[in-house]
């Protein structure tokens, strides 16, 4: 299962941080951000995702982030 989600992540250092975080609840996911995307995507590859987790993860560092359908 994939998941595609928009975010306000703007720099390297923050998507690197919050990967190492999705990783701590999602540990066999692959994880990956493409900041060049207007909208910042964050893309989730994993058996299991819970968006509203993922979600809640991203607000709990101060960044939005919405699931795009």
């Amino acid at each position: 299962m994939i998941e595609v989600f928009k975010t306000n992540v703007q720099e390297e250092d923050q998507s690197t941080l919050i990967i190492g975080k999705l990783l701590e609840h999602f540990p066999n996911s692959l994880i990956s951000f493409d900041l060049e995307d207007c909208d910042k995507i964050l893309r989730i590859h994993s058996s299991s995702i819970s968006n509203k987790k993922i979600i809640a993860i991203l607000n709990s560092h101060g960044y939005w982030c919405e699931a795009l359908l």
